[in-house]
């Protein structure tokens, strides 16, 4: 029985620009056979139980050799698995891609090529750096720094390269950025041609003295030397630029603070994924909802999720919840439901449980039946024992925290208490700067282990973080 092999592109730079061909492949795959340098978060694509197996190769660090990562690809193909092969960038754009489709020739194996981005336009371009542009350059070349058998690991053929007139783009030559820049020089290349060095950061310059300036530049990065290297033609402010915003929470919480810190430059690192799992049974929410609470209160956009799940489990459907009332803690939480075609009755001005449950005690309407996660807290509960209000807890789900990145970051942006404690549990680093928190409760909680909460957010929209994040940048600017 033979199966498939993808070789797939990765994009490169952030997982944004992975192909939508290249996510299809990825959540139909068996096997993942991943490379090095890949953008952070893009195996979480990956379907759920697929086999994870590193195969990368990179100067410096111990790799697997051509020929085994040639042999597993053949190997788990015969096994009858559908495997992508993710490869950095493009998969022929110097990524040895075209040597493993020779080898599934040979073998017989059925394969295809999904094309990547390739950091050579990409990278550059992310930091207002054309590779073109019109009156200044009328061509690209793309050269690898790192030729196997030279004298300097440049290219032989560098002389000739240097009287181009078009944009030169190298890769994998940040090593090797001194003799690179005294070789174009000696070939001719004036000494005050616009370069670049460009990855997490960006360092401009002249062709002199680009070596010096990006001393210490952190690897990767794509060097660029040529008339367009001193445009800067990013559309707006970047004010998030060179600085590492570090998430926690579930996958849904974290594509949502994705897609709104996009726009504003910087890097996103997921340091941990917590899963999200049923604390309860179906038939214990049957039995819940059989009670006829009055109030149906959530605390986190998690809590709709579950319950719809549970519901459907239980083979009840939205008419289970004729007269009962809808409180969420928050904007996010109130989208939430309105995914499943219900609006929330009540959302208090504050977004935050305590909040909820003075809300909830001052309608005094009971039972109120308080749906959320297994760790919660105990305010909502405090605040309607006070008011002599009827209630009852029942605990939806929980988050199961999975390992803890080891990476420094200037910002941490935490969604609950829990979070909080599980990424300190899992050894996580303290922010450079600071976190960000989702209502006083988790920034208390983050106070107490000692971290420093720096600013509150009203909601878990994810915008409202950002707007948090971007006023301590504007307070931090000179």
């Amino acid at each position: 029985m033979t199966g498939f092999v993808f070789l797939v592109g990765a994009g490169c730079a952030r997982r944004e620009l992975l192909t939508l061909a290249g996510k299809e492949c990825l959540e139909k795959a068996d096997v993942v056979v991943y490379d090095d340098l890949l953008p952070e978060g893009l195996l979480d694509f990956a379907r759920p139980g697929a086999e994870l197996r590193y195969m990368g190769k990179r100067q410096g660090k111990h790799s697997a050799r051509q020929e085994e990562i040639n042999q597993a690809l053949i190997d788990l193909a015969r096994a009858g698995k559908t495997v992508c092969r993710l490869k950095g960038g493009d998969p022929l754009v110097f990524g040895r891609g075209g040597e493993e489709a020779l080898a599934l020739q040979a073998a017989g194996v059925p394969f295809t090529l999904v094309p990547g981005v390739t950091s050579a336009v990409a990278v550059p371009e992310l930091w207002g750096i054309p590779a073109t542009h019109r009156q200044m350059s009328r061509s690209f070349h793309v050269v690898t720094a790192h030729t196997a058998g030279s004298a300097d690991g440049l290219p032989e053929d560098l002389d000739r390269l240097a009287c181009l007139s078009g944009t030169l783009v190298f890769l994998m030559g940040l090593s090797r950025l001194e003799t690179l820049a005294r070789r174009l020089i000696a070939a001719g290349k004036d000494p005050a041609t616009p370069a670049a060095v460009v990855g997490e950061k960006v360092v401009r310059g002249d062709l002199a003295h680009i070596a010096a300036l990006a001393e210490g530049f952190p690897p990767p990065a794509v060097i660029v030397v040529g008339d367009t290297a001193a445009l800067d033609l990013t559309g707006s402010a970047r004010p998030l630029a060179g600085v590492r915003v570090g998430l926690t929470g579930t996958r849904s919480f974290q594509d949502k603070l994705r897609a709104a810190l996009l726009p504003w430059g910087g890097e996103v690192l997921s340091l941990q994924m917590s899963a999200l799992e049923p604390a309860c049974s179906a038939a214990d929410l049957a039995a819940a909802l059989d009670r006829r609470p009055a109030w149906l209160s959530f605390t986190s956009p998690n809590g709709p999720q579950v319950f719809f799940d549970l519901l459907a489990q239980a083979r009840r459907d939205l008419r289970t919840l004729a007269g009962v009332k809808l409180a969420a803690v928050g904007p996010g939480t109130a989208k939430a439901l309105e995914k499943y075609g219900l609006y929330a009755d009540l959302v208090p001005s504050a977004h935050d449980t305590a909040a909820l449950g003075r809300a909830l005690a001052e309608r005094g309407e009971g039972p109120v039946l308080l749906a959320g996660a297994e760790n919660a807290s105990p305010a909502p509960e405090k605040a309607l024992t006070a008011a002599g209000v009827a209630w009852e807890r029942l605990s939806l789900y929980r988050l199961t925290p999975g390992p803890v990145r080891d990476e420094e970051v200037d910002y941490l942006l935490f969604g609950s208490a829990g979070g909080v404690e599980s990424y300190l549990a899992g050894g996580g680093r303290p922010p450079r700067k600071g976190c960000i928190c989702i209502g006083g409760h988790t920034a208390k909680r983050a106070e107490a282990l000692g971290l420093t909460a720096l600013a509150q957010s009203l909601d878990t929209t994810g915008e409202d973080m950002v707007r948090a994040l971007l006023d301590l940048r504007k307070e931090d600017a000179p």
